[in-house]
């Protein structure tokens, strides 16, 4: 049974400061590990690069294309409802939004993989979660000595401490809590309604468009 410290109400998750650490910590977890390396019915992100550039032959079309597939993903209206019981979190936010950063997660980290980098790796898996954020992960990622968008950028994260890769995990996951509470993903279901899904198409291919290309601009060819 999940600890009530581990319970964060959807009223929490709009007020900075009152977010629980043990669930945002959960909340990145789970991104990461559907998205790297898949859960349930969904190929994790090696596998599905691999099967995009198997079909193209060529590193850049194979990146168009998981970009395309992944927005096509997001849109459909349905996808929450059949993989609802894969990410069920100790977090009351709604299913749809865990989905749509676990997707977002397995692009991003993809691209990486078809760039040359280890998506294994903490310090490219902190950067995974930086592509979620699009610019406001380039100005985390300043915070910690790194600019984004360079080679230099991952031996920068990589001289770093494991507690702070740890503290450059929570402060996205903070943001990707909050970054659609009052307007975006996560109340967006109580002013468009869809069948099976509270999240607009709309929201997900514009956000996914952004993860897709700051994942083709954080991970440079190495």
């Amino acid at each position: 049974m999940a600890d009530k410290a581990e319970t964060v109400s959807s009223e929490m998750v709009d007020q900075p400061g009152h977010t629980d650490d043990n669930a945002i910590e959960k909340f990145v977890d789970k991104i990461l590990a559907a998205g790297v390396a898949g859960i349930g019915p969904l190929d994790g992100a090696r596998a599905i690069a691999e099967q995009h550039l198997a079909q193209h032959g060529d590193v850049d079309r194979a990146i168009d294309r998981l970009i395309s597939t992944h927005t096509r993903l997001v849109a459909a209206s349905g996808f929450a409802t059949g993989l609802g019981g894969v990410f069920a979190l100790p977090v009351t936010i709604p299913t749809d939004v865990v989905v749509f950063y676990g997707l977002s997660a397995r692009c991003v980290a993809a691209v990486a993989h078809l760039r040359g980098y280890d998506v294994d790796s903490h310090e490219v898996r902190s950067v995974v979660l930086l592509s979620l954020l699009g610019a406001g992960g380039a100005g985390i990622a300043a915070e910690f000595g790194a600019q984004l968008g360079t080679k230099a950028a991952m031996a920068a994260l990589k001289k770093l401490p494991g507690k702070a890769l740890i503290e450059i995990n929570k402060k996205v996951g903070f943001r990707l809590f909050t970054k659609f509470g009052t307007k975006g993903l996560v109340n967006l279901g109580k002013m468009v309604p869809l069948a099976g899904a509270g999240v607009g198409a709309g929201v997900n291919i514009a956000a996914m468009r952004s993860a897709g290309k700051y994942a083709k601009s954080n991970f440079p060819t190495v």
